[in-house]
């Protein structure tokens, strides 16, 4: 106890350079946290978005546009395909379901899904409020939608056309509220579900003059509907080996595996974690390079301190051990400012990449999510045990040369420095 308050108190006498270098070494510190938490979130992410989707099929094109556009809801789909040709799909032998998408409007950017009740079943979504859509346009909403664009139980609302916000309004057929869904943490969070055929029915009251004529346009069309694509589930895992072959060869379609298409965009993001992995090991080469030029000082500039302790019967390992110490006080201060710093820029980029329609979830803590927030923050800190045993690797490689040349100096010189 006496050498970590001595060592405390040697600290303490030079505030600014103790904080340079806590400083320092917490920067590097948060950075490598962040790129992990980053990752982890990421993965996360991406796999709550991911479950239960084998294949994704719908229009030619790039494979990777559609697992963006219809399973991540980041992009833009590369066209239609007919329901129809869809639905057949659902004979395959090796096919237990397909769900359908249809895309096109959106509200206060927020895009409405025309689909079934089974695309809330993919994610095991629960009902927070109201009811689950019966009869086409009934609408649901995803939990951000309902936090941030105004809506209630039992109010209607106007789609917009396009992906975007700023589209040509659909004053001609309104939306209802009918139920909002609790936060899941995955896409659904930032949707708004409705039935296939409200999508159907917005269009065709936009070419209709009246209701007998919308129900004319509705018979007409009644072959040739089209939806955006169609979520895959197989019955087994070989079907990932045949089935993608059968539609790209067979039909005038595209099948695209999520898993795959995913991982790949994973691998070009990497770029991106490597550049900020240098920078952490930039940041942390700095700050070895700042300790160890702070501890020569150390030892130089207070040789009659080190000399007075001889004096009072401390021994080279003591002395020695007094300067571990304090750089380990300094990797300690910096590891928890570097946790501080890695979850603070997580949770501002995973915000900023909500706001930009991004796939990752942000959690907003309140008074009725006060738990989850503070297990989500709990989580976060144990996945960042690592950060002091970095910190104090770090520190201790930096304090070997000042704490050798310590040790090495007798007692004789330490005595002529001090009558100096």
């Amino acid at each position: 106890m006496k050498i970590i308050l001595i060592a405390w108190q040697l600290l303490a006498n030079r505030p600014l350079s103790a904080w340079l270098n806590v400083t320092l070494l917490a920067l590097g510190l948060g950075a490598a946290g962040f790129v992990a938490l980053a990752s982890e979130r990421l993965d996360r992410a991406f796999s709550k978005d991911l479950q239960g989707i084998d294949a994704v099929v719908g229009a030619k094109g790039s494979p990777m546009q559609l697992i963006l556009s219809g399973v991540l809801h980041i992009d833009v789909p590369p066209g239609n395909v007919r329901f129809s040709e869809l639905q057949s799909l659902q004979k395959h032998p090796q096919v237990r379901a397909v769900i359908p998408v249809s895309l096109g409007d959106n509200f206060n950017g927020f895009r409405i899904v025309g689909t079934t009740a089974d695309y809330a079943k993919l994610y095991e979504a629960n009902l927070k409020s109201g009811q689950f859509f019966q009869q086409p346009m009934d609408a649901v909403l995803g939990a951000q939608v309902a936090s941030a664009g105004g809506l209630g139980l039992g109010q209607s609302f106007a789609g917009n056309h396009g992906l975007g916000s700023g589209g040509e309004e659909h004053r001609a057929a309104l939306y209802k509220v009918v139920g909002t869904l609790e936060a899941c943490g995955c896409v659904l969070d930032r949707l708004i579900l409705t039935p296939t055929e409200s999508v159907w029915r917005v269009h065709d009251k936009e070419l209709a003059t009246d209701e007998a004529d919308r129900r004319q346009i509705e018979a007409a069309m009644l072959g040739e509907r089209e939806v955006t694509m169609g979520l895959v589930q197989y019955k087994s895992p070989l079907a990932a080996a045949t089935f993608p072959r059968y539609v790209n060869q067979n039909t005038g379609m595209q099948a695209a595996a999520p898993a795959y298409e995913v991982s790949r965009l994973l691998r070009m993001l990497g770029a991106g974690s490597a550049v900020l992995q240098g920078f952490a090991a930039v940041l942390l080469g700095v700050a070895g390079l700042s300790v160890l030029i702070a501890m020569l000082n150390n030892l130089r500039e207070r040789r009659a301190d080190w000399a007075s302790l001889r004096l009072l019967g401390a021994s080279r390992a003591k002395l020695t051990g007094l300067l571990l110490t304090q750089s380990a006080m300094l990797a300690l201060l910096a590891s928890v400012l570097g946790v501080f710093f890695a979850i603070a820029a997580g949770a501002a980029a995973a915000a900023m990449a909500a706001q930009s329609g991004l796939g990752v979830a942000s959690l907003s803590c309140n008074a009725q999510n006060a738990a989850r927030c503070a297990g989500e923050l709990a989580q976060q800190i144990a996945a960042l045990w690592w950060l002091p045993l970095m910190a104090l690797a770090v520190a201790s490689i930096a304090s070997v040369v000042p704490a050798w040349r310590l040790y090495r100096v007798d007692a004789q010189t330490l005595l002529s420095a001090r009558r100096a």
